[in-house]
């Protein structure tokens, strides 16, 4: 990465290698509900910048930069020699508000005397603003004043909202100066030989009324890595000989935990930095699903919080019908004013069904029955929105078209503009059915049946065991449409998408892979899927690419016509070991592996180019999100798959068929929560052949020795 960017709870710092936010930034900043706060962090030393020395991104909480200084002189006159000095910048945030630390430690065998000056600026621009995507009507700034203790600047919203940026500081300066360029505040220091000094700054955003407190330094930072060494402790532990999967298990771990965010209903993985520290249904869902056996407590908070805001009304500026689940949510000014719709905004297709898709399987991994009869409205109005405006064309497939004209036009993961495209080069129109989204509506459904079928919930009106049979007879009724409508005999793969007259885009892509976590695809046609995906069309070497190489659009450096995604092999993933494709699975699990070597910190980015890797080390795309919560959760959906975890729900059996890459003979998986317990588990790799230990079982649940689990649906094709 050529930033660095730390982030808790709702406020995050966007900078330079360096820490400096310059006049001439690429949208660093420091930012809270989708506003700039800080727009200029400057240090010099004797009006110089100094030269970076070390900057280390290996911790997402807290940041050390390390410079020293240029040489400096007036007439001739040395004033400071170059490498005197040595600069350290220690930063974190806690509790909303961003603590910077400056050691200042001279080298020199003699006393230094110099100055030390922070330039600070802010312009509250909105995030949509400081990106170049929208404009809109905005309000001023009020200017800069002096207290006591430090400083503030001050801004009138356009949205009638008051907003501030305070600065503080613990020792008095030489000097502060306010200009037209922002505050320039100066230290006089003086060092002797090896002797050191410490400067401490406090930046607090401050909306409204709201002042947020600013406790002493060490106290915030303890209390800041006691937060993560709890979040470590209460995480599934696991460990390998294979150092790289550990590296690649521990970064993930460490990058979700930074990108958690509580609105008011438990804590969820906001999409990712530095551009979407916001809520997304479908990336907070998904990644909330892939550390489904790692952290099962953030899928609750995460289907709280997509409850809290489902649709109400039928709003066509936002994308809005009653029971959708929000694409995105953006609370800037842009957003007050009404100037964007992202408010929330609706504009997803497959949130829906993946909402349901989250709590059928946080309810399986749980016994969180109580949650489930909480959720019963929730799910009520997001069945109805699947069928009644999911399928407004009638065709019986959940499709999508954009009505706001500030939203978005291909509403599936793949949002870009040209990702549904047909192998003749023309974009479908919509209504679009994707592929993908036809198995999430059956997952959901089916999964829902199994749950009312089993569950004791509270006496209703509504007989829950008739509810049951009428989800799986629209599950499987679907079932048998999708057969008939998507399978491609010619290409033995299932197509993209249905267009507006329900023609198949015949497009090869990674979409299909989604549908075998549903169970929607069975027998030959679901071995033909693993086949394709894995084959050197779909698969690059370090991952499932998201277009076929050889189709018409096939470009690897595109964002979503070739390039690899992380998440969206994790997702495949899922469905290779539900299916019990287990050496396909280990196939694609080794090419990511083989990817993140090349990655900084071993942390696999947003998406990365879908060049083979014959040709050499992957190639970054150049704007990709880093950390990204998707893609940081998939190592962590590993684990599944690495144990060949499967769950019969109503039997409370565990299926267990290991299965673990190259140069991984030993996996050890403890703390794992199921149920009303925990599992500890061991496998090893002898001769080719894996055994498995069950170490601790106070789950509830039974392991089976048979390798297949007894399905709830015939083995027939169709």
């Amino acid at each position: 990465m050529d930033y660095r960017v730390i982030k808790e709870n709702d406020l995050f710092l966007l900078t330079d290698l360096s820490g400096n936010i310059s006049e001439h930034n690429r949208g660093h900043g420091l930012y809270t509900k989708d506003t700039r706060f800080l727009s200029r962090l400057a240090l010099k030393i004797n009006g110089t910048y100094p030269n970076l020395l070390e900057s280390e991104a290996d911790q997402n909480f807290i940041s050390e930069i390390v410079l020293t200084n240029t040489a400096t002189q007036v007439d001739g006159k040395v004033l400071l020699w170059p490498e005197a000095l040595e600069i350290v910048r220690t930063r974190f945030i806690y509790e909303d508000v961003m603590y910077e630390t400056v050691k200042l430690t001279n080298f020199n065998p003699h006393k230094d005397q110099f100055e030390l000056t922070i330039l600070f600026d802010a312009d509250f621009q909105d995030m949509f603003i400081v990106r170049g995507y929208q404009d809109g009507k905005v309000g001023k700034k009020t200017g800069a004043k002096q207290n006591d203790t430090g400083f503030e600047i001050g801004y009138d919203g356009e949205d009638g909202i008051a907003r501030k940026l305070l600065v503080e500081w613990d020792e008095k300066p030489a000097r502060v100066e306010i200009t037209g360029i922002g505050v320039e505040v100066t230290f006089n220091v003086t060092l002797e030989a090896r002797d050191t000094k410490s400067v401490a700054f406090y930046m607090m955003p401050i909306i409204g009324n709201r002042v947020p407190v600013r406790y002493p330094l060490e106290f915030a930072v303890e209390a800041l890595r006691a937060s993560y060494a709890d979040w470590e402790k209460g995480s599934t532990k696991v460990e390998s000989d294979l150092p790289m999967f550990n590296s690649f298990y521990d970064r993930g771990l460490q990058d979700i935990r930074v990108l958690l965010t509580d609105l008011g209903y438990g804590r969820f993985p906001v999409a990712g930095l530095p551009w979407y520290a916001v809520p997304f249904g479908r990336d907070s869902i998904i990644a909330a699903l892939q550390m489904m056996s790692i952290h099962p407590e953030i899928a609750k908070g995460t289907i709280l919080t997509m409850a809290h805001f489902q649709g109400e009304k039928v709003d066509p500026w936002r994308d809005e019908q009653p029971g959708k689940i929000m694409h995105e949510l953006r609370s800037g000014e842009l957003a007050g004013t009404g100037s964007i719709p992202f408010t929330p905004y609706y504009g997803t297709i497959d949130a829906t069904p993946l909402f349901l898709v989250l709590i059928g399987e946080y309810v399986k991994w749980t016994d969180d029955s109580a949650l489930l009869e909480q959720m019963i409205p929730h799910i009520k109005l997001a069945l109805e929105w699947i069928d009644v405006y999911g399928d407004r064309d009638g065709s019986g497939f959940v499709s999508y078209f954009q009505e706001s004209e500030k939203g978005i036009a291909n509403q599936g993961w793949k949002d870009s503009g040209n990702s549904i495209v047909h192998r003749s080069g023309e974009y479908a129109k919509s209504p679009i059915a994707l592929v993908e989204v036809q198995g999430y509506v059956y997952q959901a459904k089916l999964t829902l049946s199994q749950l009312f079928g089993t569950l004791k919930l509270k006496p209703e009106a509504t007989d829950w065991s008739c509810w049951s049979t009428a989800l799986k007879e629209e599950a499987e009724a679907l079932r048998i449409r999708f057969e008939e409508k998507y399978w491609m005999e010619s290409d033995q793969y299932y197509a993209l998408a249905l267009d507006e007259e329900q023609k198949p885009v015949e497009t090869v892509t990674s979409n299909t892979g989604h549908v075998l976590m549903s169970g929607m695809i069975r027998g030959e046609r679901a071995a033909a899927v693993a086949r394709k995906l894995v084959d050197k069309e779909l698969f690059s070497g370090y991952g499932i690419r998201t277009m076929a190489d050889g189709e018409i659009a096939y470009n690897p450096m595109s964002y979503h016509n070739g390039s690899i995604w992380p998440h969206d092999n994790s997702v495949c993933l899922m469905g290779l070991n539900a299916q019990g494709f287990h050496k396909e699975a280990v196939t694609v699990m080794e090419g990511l592996l083989k990817a993140g070597e090349y990655f900084e910190n071993n942390r696999l980015p947003e998406l990365f180019c879908g060049h083979s890797s014959e040709r050499g080390k992957p190639v970054r795309y150049p704007v990709a999100c880093s950390p990204q919560a998707w893609a940081a959760a998939t190592p962590l959906m590993f684990v599944q798959v690495l144990l060949g975890m499967r769950l019969d729900y109503t039997k409370r059996q565990i299926v267990l068929e290991p299965a673990l890459p190259t140069g991984m003979n030993k996996l050890s998986v403890s703390r794992m929560r199921l149920g009303d317990g925990f599992m500890d588990v061991e496998v090893q790799r002898r001769n080719e052949v894996f055994t498995y230990e069950v170490l601790a079982n106070t789950t509830g649940w039974t392991v089976l020795k048979e390798l297949s689990l007894e399905h709830d649906f015939p083995s027939e094709e169709q």
